[in-house]
C-alpha cells in the first residue's frame, strides 16, 4: 500500500512543495529541450536518410579542357553541396583538366597521346575534336546534347605597348604574309600548332576561308597558303604555354601577333601584367571556341547523372563563373568588368563563322603536317651559254635573276631542312655534265670555319657563272640527280629534285632521249619512297613543256614554264604547294 502514494501519501508543507515544484520544472523543461533536441537532430538524420541520398554515390567523371576547368570547379562544388541523385544516390561530381586533343587522340589513336583519356563526360574546347573522333572511330561513343558549356571567339591579339589605336580593322589575309618571302618582315605570327590546338587549327581556317574568297584561281590559292604556312611554321609553339612566352618577347622591331580566343587573352594578362596583350576583331567574322558537352558513356545511371549535370552548366549561377573567367555567355553576353573595354574587349560578340567540317579540319591538319616535315631538296641550276641573255627591263642577265630567285627561295625551309646545289650544262666536270657546289645538308650545319649552310648556299648562288659556249644536257642530269637522291634517300623527309633551266635538253655529244630517260627512272623509283621532280623553264628558249610534264609526271613533280624570270619567286611558291595540294601543276 505505501508505494502507491498518490493522494493518500503524507503532502508536504506548501513552502517545501513550491521550492520543490520550482526546481522540478526547471529540471523537467532542460530534460524536455534534451529531448526536443535529440528528437530533432534524429529527425533529420531519419528524414535525410528517407528522403536524401542512399548507398554509395555515383561519380561522374567530367574530362575538361584546361581554361574551363576553375569555372567548372565552382560549378561541381555548387552541384555537389545540393545533392543531385539519381535513384535515391547522390551524384558526385569530379572535374579534372585534359588536352582536347589528348582525348581525341587517345580514342582515334591518329596521334600521341599522355593517356589518361577516358571519362563519363567531355568538355573539349571545340566541336571540331568529337567530329574528328566520329568520322576516325565510328564505333567510339561520342553523344553530342546540344550544349555549349562556354563560348569564345577567336581574335587578333597584339602587346598592348606595340598596337596603334584608330586603325581599321584588318582582314586575317592581311595578319599573315600570302606571298613570297622577302628579307624584311614587319610582324612575328604566334601560333599553337594546328594539329593538337583548336586555336591553330581555327587560324588555318580562318585564314583558308579569307584565300578562299579572294583567290578563285586555284594555283594561286596553293601558293598563296603554302606561303602562309611557311609564315605560321616559323612562328609556331608544341603548346599555349610556350607560345605565350614567346608572344611576351617581342620586340619593337618584329611586333608580335598571335591568335588567340578572348579568354585566353585575358588569361595572358592575367599572368603577364607587366607585357599585356590587345585583343583586336578582324572583318570577316570569326571562328568560336564552343566547349560542347560530350556523354562518353551508355551505362544508364551514368548518362542522367550526366544530364543532371548538364542542366547544372546551363543554369544562371554556372554563367555567372563562366562570365567572371573570361567567357561568353550562351547570347554573347560578357562581364565587362572581367572583358574590359581597356584591353580592346567588345561587349558586341563578333559574327560568327560555322565551325570547319571534320573533312576540312582533317585536310588543314594534314597540310599542316606535311609542311612541317622538313625537305631534303637538290637544287640544280642552268649555266648554258644562253643564261647569259639579258632579261629585259631588268638590266640583269638570265643568269642574276636566277640566282636572286632561288636565294630568296632559300628563305622558304626551314633551318633544319637539308639543301643542297648543283650546276648543269654540258661537259663541266671532266666529262660530266653536272658539277656539285654545295653538298645537301642541313641549312643550320656549319663548315669549319663556322659559316652556315645556308650562307654557303647563298653565297654559290650569287657567284655562278654560265659557260659561253655551254649547252644543256638535261636528261642526263636529270637521271644523275635522280640517282644521287635515290641512293641518299632519307624517310623522315620529303625528298625533291628542284630543276631551274632555260632550255630544251640540248646535248650535241649525244646523251640520253626522253623516253630513256622515263625508262631509266621507272627501274630505280620506288612508290614508297617519292622523289618528285619540280621544274622551273623559263625565257623564250624553251620550245616545249611536254617532256617536262610527262618527267613530272613520271615521278609526281610539277613542270613549270614562263617567259619571264622574274616570275620564279612566285613560281616557287607554286612548287612548293604541291605538299599541301597534292596535285600537279603546270
Amino acid at each position: 500500500m505505501g508505494r502507491h502514494r498518490g493522494r493518500y501519501a503524507e503532502e508536504p508543507s506548501r513552502r517545501s512543495r513550491r521550492r520543490r515544484g520550482r526546481g522540478g520544472a526547471f529540471a523537467a523543461l532542460a530534460a524536455a529541450l534534451v529531448i526536443v533536441l535529440g528528437l530533432a537532430v534524429a529527425g533529420v538524420y531519419v528524414f535525410g536518410q528517407s528522403d536524401g541520398c542512399r548507398g554509395s554515390a555515383i561519380t561522374l567523371d567530367v574530362a575538361a579542357s584546361p581554361e574551363l576547368v576553375p569555372a567548372l570547379d565552382d560549378v561541381a562544388a555548387d552541384f555537389n553541396t545540393e545533392e543531385h541523385q539519381v535513384d535515391g544516390r547522390c551524384v558526385h561530381v569530379q572535374v579534372r583538366q585534359v588536352d582536347s586533343a589528348n582525348v581525341a587522340f587517345g580514342i582515334t589513336g591518329a596521334g600521341a597521346t599522355m593517356g589518361d583519356t577516358d571519362s563519363d563526360v567531355w568538355i573539349p574546347d571545340s566541336s571540331v575534336w568529337p567530329r574528328l573522333v566520329q568520322s576516325q572511330a565510328g564505333d567510339a561513343v561520342i553523344t553530342e546534347t546540344g550544349t555549349s558549356v562556354a563560348r569564345s571567339p577567336l581574335v587578333l591579339a597584339e602587346l598592348a605597348e606595340f598596337a596603334e589605336d584608330g586603325e581599321e580593322p584588318a582582314t586575317w589575309t592581311d595578319v599573315i604574309p600570302t606571298g613570297a618571302p622577302t628579307d624584311e618582315t614587319d610582324r612575328t605570327v604566334r601560333v599553337v600548332d594546328p594539329a593538337r590546338s583548336s586555336t591553330g587549327l581555327g587560324t588555318l581556317y580562318l585564314l583558308h576561308g579569307a584565300l578562299e574568297e579572294a583567290t578563285p584561281d586555284t594555283d594561286t590559292f596553293n601558293a598563296h597558303m603554302t606561303a602562309a604556312l611557311q609564315t605560321l611554321h616559323q612562328g609556331a609553339s608544341a603548346d599555349e604555354e610556350s607560345a605565350f612566352l614567346a608572344f611576351s618577347g617581342g620586340t619593337a622591331e618584329a611586333p608580335p601577333t598571335m591568335v588567340m580566343s578572348e579568354q585566353a587573352v585575358w588569361r595572358y594578362n592575367a599572368a603577364h601584367g607587366d607585357s599585356t596583350a590587345r585583343a583586336g576583331y578582324l572583318e570577316g567574322g570569326t571562328y568560336y571556341l564552343d566547349y560542347p558537352y560530350i556523354v562518353r558513356s551508355e551505362e544508364s545511371d551514368i548518362t542522367r547523372a550526366a544530364e543532371e549535370f548538364r542542366a547544372a552548366v546551363r543554369g544562371d549561377d554556372a554563367r555567372e563563373h563562366l562570365l567572371a573567367q573570361g567567357f561568353r555567355g550562351p547570347e554573347g553576353e560578357i562581364d565587362t568588368s572581367v572583358l574590359t573595354k581597356e584591353t580592346g574587349f567588345s561587349e558586341e560578340p563578333p559574327a560568327e563563322l560555322p565551325n570547319p567540317s571534320e573533312g576540312m579540319a582533317g585536310d588543314l591538319i594534314r597540310s599542316w603536317n606535311q609542311l612541317k616535315m622538313d625537305s631534303r631538296v637538290l637544287t640544280i641550276v642552268d649555266i648554258s651559254g644562253s643564261m647569259l641573255a639579258e632579261v629585259p627591263g631588268t638590266g640583269m642577265t638570265r643568269m642574276q635573276v636566277t640566282s636572286a630567285a632561288a636565294t630568296q627561295g632559300l628563305q622558304m625551309f626551314t633551318d633544319s631542312s637539308e639543301l643542297g646545289l648543283w650546276e648543269f650544262s654540258t661537259d663541266v666536270n671532266n666529262g660530266l655534265h653536272h658539277q656539285e657546289i654545295a653538298p645537301i645538308r642541313e641549312l643550320q650545319a656549319t663548315s669549319d670555319d663556322g659559316t652556315e649552310h645556308r650562307d654557303v648556299l647563298a653565297g654559290a648562288l650569287s657567284s655562278m657563272e654560265p659557260l659561253p659556249q655551254g649547252d644543256t644536257a638535261l636528261y642526263d642530269t636529270y637521271l644523275a640527280a635522280y640517282q644521287e637522291m635515290s641512293s641518299t634517300y632519307q624517310p623522315d623527309r620529303t625528298n625533291v629534285i628542284l630543276m631551274l633551266t632555260d632550255g630544251d635538253d640540248d646535248n650535241p655529244g649525244g646523251g640520253l632521249e626522253l623516253d630513256e630517260l622515263l625508262s631509266e627512272i621507272d627501274t630505280i623509283s620506288d612508290p614508297a619512297r617519292p622523289i618528285p621532280i619540280i621544274t622551273i623553264a623559263f625565257g623564250p628558249d624553251v620550245q616545249n613543256l611536254e617532256p617536262l610534264q610527262e618527267i613530272a609526271a613520271a615521278t609526281g613533280g610539277a613542270a613549270y614554264m614562263t617567259e619571264d624570270p622574274t616570275e620564279i619567286g612566285d613560281i616557287f611558291l607554286q612548287a612548293f604547294s604541291l605538299r599541301i595540294s597534292g596535285s600537279d601543276s603546270e
